[in-house]
């Protein structure tokens, strides 16, 4: 068996190789100015959350939806999990959401088991005749 007949698995192609694979992956500049310019917007709005005084859960339910959309632009561009695998990607997005899940499971049930305590620990009504 010849070497020339079977090449190494991890050779060059036979034609060399040209600028954009030998460094990997380039995406155009406006890509990442325009996320940049997205990742303003969300910040400048998280931030009018707080101007405008916004209280309660709609607070809390806009920090963190800017939040996540945040960090889910850095994640998929500025990371380049955008251009990745199918298969890499649920790899590394699907157990942290089973963890959000599973922590939201948590705090539900937790409350429910809060909530409800006092119907079952609540004191006894004290006998009206003073006994």
């Amino acid at each position: 068996m010849d070497q020339t007949d079977h090449p190494h698995p991890h050779a060059p192609p036979a034609g060399g190789t040209t600028g954009s694979h030998a460094h990997g992956q380039q995406h155009p500049l406006g890509i990442y100015f325009k996320i940049w310019a997205l990742l303003f917007v969300l910040s400048i709005a998280s931030y009018m959350v707080d101007w405008f005084q916004v209280q309660g859960l709609l607070r809390w339910t806009l920090i963190v939806a800017f939040m996540l959309l945040k960090a889910g632009l850095i994640v998929a561009v500025f990371m380049h999990m955008l251009w990745e695998r199918l298969a890499l990607l649920y790899a590394i997005v699907v157990p942290p959401l089973l963890l959000i899940t599973l922590l939201g499971i948590g705090a539900l049930e937790a409350d429910y088991t809060f909530l409800t305590r006092g119907t079952f620990f609540a004191p006894a009504a004290e006998n009206s005749t003073g006994r």
